[in-house]
């Protein structure tokens, strides 16, 4: 049986990971809040919110999850050229909230979105808290892609990103990619498969070895240049 979290107490502990359902793959608890603590205590532990707008608050942790380290990113040759040409510029927190507001843009064939006003407002809290952070690919002083996701110690867990030119969001999350690498970053969260990530260089790890990434790399502190910090 799904536990039902209570939405007045934030800090209320998650079910283990281990209580997941097979099927629908990984749902593991329903309601609570979406407060920063609530959403901080969750990727600790590698458990995400993803729900319809129809729906209560639902919490995740599917088996197997698609991860990757950010050395490993995979660059094809046509991608390569774009970015040896410097044909985008990409930036770092420079318009969260456009770039998460883009990414809640229905995408043809769906007929609505997860990344609801409620998730939209709560990730804005968590970047205002400075633990969500967002990349932008620029064309022109245009926003043409970009993505966003939540750090917590040397662990970024993406949550989507988009496009409106060609390989404009693989151009971000590549040079996002470089730069995780440069601040001390372990770990990127993919959440589930996509081909498009997969191409990337994405790949499938057991819940198990998920989970124990995480605890291992989320107490860790990343470089203090880390997201414009000084030391």
């Amino acid at each position: 049986m799904l536990r039902v979290l209570d939405p007045a107490w934030p800090e209320q502990p998650f079910p283990p990971v281990e209580e997941a359902l097979d099927e629908p793959n990984g749902l593991l608890a329903v309601g609570g809040c979406l407060s920063v603590e609530r959403l901080v205590n969750a990727y600790r532990q590698g458990i995400f919110p993803w729900f319809s707008e129809e729906e209560p608050i639902l919490w995740w942790s599917p088996a197997p999850r698609w991860v990757m380290r950010p050395q490993d990113v995979k660059i094809s040759r046509s991608l390569g050229k774009k970015l040896r040409q410097a044909f985008f510029e990409v930036t770092y927190d420079l318009a969260f909230d456009a770039v998460i507001k883009a990414c809640a843009e229905p995408r043809s064939g769906q007929p609505g979105t997860w990344i609801t006003q409620d998730m939209q407002g709560a990730y804005s809290g968590l970047h205002q808290a400075g633990y969500a952070h967002s990349f932008e690919c620029w064309r022109d002083g245009v926003l043409v892609g970009g993505l966003y996701g939540v750090a917590v110690g040397c662990c970024f867990f993406g949550e989507s990103m988009f496009r409106r030119e060609t390989d404009a969001s693989k151009v971000a999350f590549v040079i996002a990619c470089q730069w995780l690498e440069t601040w001390g970053y372990q770990l990127i969260d993919c959440q589930v498969h996509t081909p498009h990530l997969e191409s990337l260089g994405a790949r499938a790890v057991s819940r198990d070895d998920f989970t124990r990434a995480v605890s291992r790399w989320a107490e860790r502190h990343p470089s203090s240049e880390a997201w414009g910090r000084v030391s």
